[in-house]
């Protein structure tokens, strides 16, 4: 009898789902199926009735998908990494992996201490403690930590930068270029997944198109991808999408476009020709990609909104420019110009959230007697200059177009966060809580303009494939256990603009690297996320 007890224990899976309807990421038409795993890889998916498992996840009803990838997250810029490892809100929709390091921002590697200044754009400093400098100190870091979920990071070309340039904004140097391209090449090596650029941000302006392609043909000798927050996404959005294809025609590197968007009803219609270039380029066996988030309003840095000249040289020189009174008042007069539809902006996150959260600016105005142009620089003095706003600004229509195209990744250019992240004041994009559930509940089910397999693709395979993340994004037998159990029936966001504290609902469970995370609502607090490098 006690040979036979341990007999079937041998066989025993760690877990075993079963029951359900299998959605592999690659595409393929859904089957049903069972999945065995056992320690932190999948060991079976097939018909598995007569199996056990010493814990059992009936998925009767459910879709067995891989984890969803979120290449576009800043978790590591707003510091939940480390206030929240956590991350429940992404938990909740069923993301297993996050990439940092996006948008020309990444927290490693630094030339010193002061560095960190420099890069961090979201984050009160007194709250910052770190104890590294390269990119390989810092993944030490995050493995002794643990988060819940699977990290990798990029290289932030600005974080590159202003490690070398600190405020100064100019063009390179050869020797100056040369040093980047070293401490690149280190971060590669010590596995960073690629280079991200910001080029829209004041650091970054200055980069030239043969720094860009310099930097780009680094990474395609390390295999990495080169992502892109391009330099315009209103009125010179073609001209930005030209620019990336043609680093991609000069370095050969593959290349994905952060949250590509067609910003401002007046360039709405140039979303048509960004999709074409970026169709003609893959035509021709360049390998451009895009990811895409599922609603109609943006957060954006307050800053952007004041003519380019006020930011050169930092923050510190905006701010000194604002608080003299004859350049204010010019300021003024040049903001009066811009057609821009102030009426439209909120603030999400500033020094002041207990008094200036989730109010309008315009509403901001009027209380302060000022003109919305004063009111804008006023909150930008008192704030330090670190201001988010909510921007009601995308044609829904375009989301669509984006959404349904082949080339599209489904991200949620957001932050993970628990509900009492609501307590600070801060009005967080609901992006960070519903962007999956989103995609799943209306594009899939409600406006049927993608099937489940497409989905679960653009969420899976597309994005570990692109960004080398190798045997995770697929269901497949001998790969990491990242599995996110759907029930299909009640997939919904909840988060709102006005509400984003809120989990998506109907995700049955979340298995990461063979430990579940999630089931029936409850998170298990095990943090058993591992570090993704190239």
């Amino acid at each position: 009898m006690i040979f036979e007890l341990c007999i079937l224990n041998f066989f025993m899976f760690d877990i075993l789902i079963k029951n359900g309807t299998v959605i592999d990421g690659t595409g393929k038409p859904m089957f049903l199926a069972d999945v065995g795993i056992d320690e932190e890889k999948i060991s079976k998916i097939g018909k598995l009735q007569n199996e056990k498992g010493e814990i059992e996840i009936d998925a009767t009803g459910k879709y067995i998908c891989p984890g969803f990838v979120d290449v576009n997250n800043h978790s590591d810029a707003f510091w939940q990494i480390f206030l929240n490892p956590n991350l429940e809100s992404l938990l909740y929709q069923g993301i297993t992996t996050i990439i940092g390091g996006n948008c020309g921002s990444s927290l490693a590697p630094l030339t010193d201490a002061k560095t960190m200044e420099s890069i961090q754009k979201w984050m009160d400093l007194n709250r910052i403690n770190f104890n590294w400098l390269t990119m390989d100190e810092f993944l030490k870091t995050l493995e002794r930590k643990k988060l819940a979920v699977n990290f990798g990071t990029l290289v932030g070309h600005g974080t590159l930068r202003r490690g070398l340039l600190k405020d100064k904004m100019r063009e390179l140097k050869k020797e100056e270029l040369e040093f980047i391209e070293g401490r690149l090449k280190k971060a590669l090596k010590e596995g960073g997944l690629g280079l991200s650029t910001g080029l829209v941000y004041v650091h970054a302006r200055s980069a030239t198109f043969d720094e860009l392609v310099s930097l780009a043909k680094m990474v395609k000798e390390y295999g990495g991808v080169y992502v892109s927050h391009m330099r315009d996404e209103g009125k010179d959005l073609v001209n930005s999408v030209k620019e990336i294809i043609k680093i991609a025609e000069a370095s050969g590197v593959k290349i994905h476009i952060s949250h590509l968007k067609a910003v401002g009803e007046k360039y709405w219609k140039l979303m048509d020709e960004a999709l074409k270039l970026i169709n003609e380029a893959n035509n021709k066996e360049l390998d451009i990609s895009f990811d895409i988030f599922p609603y109609t309003n943006i957060g954006s840095v307050l800053y952007t909104l004041l003519p380019r000249w006020v930011s050169d040289g930092g923050k510190k020189m905006m701010l000194g420019r604002l608080r003299n009174p004859l350049i204010k008042m010019k300021v003024i007069e040049e903001m009066k110009q811009s057609d821009f539809d102030y009426s439209k902006i909120d603030i999400a996150i500033s020094n002041l959230n207990r008094t200036l959260g989730r109010k309008r600016i315009t509403e901001i105005a009027v209380s302060q007697e000022k003109s919305v142009e004063e009111a804008i620089i006023d909150i930008l003095v008192a704030s330090e200059g670190r201001v988010i706003t909510s921007v009601e600004i995308l044609n829904e229509e375009n989301i669509e177009k984006a959404v349904r195209h082949p080339l599209a990744i489904i991200s949620t250019n957001g932050s993970g966060y628990n509900l009492n992240h609501k307590d600070t004041g801060e009005m967080v994009h609901p992006r960070c809580f519903g962007t999956f559930s989103k995609v799943l509940s209306y594009y899939v089910k409600e406006k049927k303009i993608l099937s489940w397999e497409e989905a679960v693709k653009k969420m899976t395979q597309m994005p570990a494939e692109k960004f080398g993340i190798k045997r995770r994004g697929k269901l497949k037998e001998g790969y990491f256990a990242d599995i996110t159990v759907i029930d299909p029936e009640n997939i919904q966001d909840l988060a709102t603009v006005e509400n984003p504290y809120q989990y998506s609902q109907g995700i049955k469970a979340v298995v990461i690297n063979g430990q579940i995370a999630l089931q029936d609502g409850i998170l298990n607090q095990t943090k058993n996320g591992e570090i993704i490098k190239s």
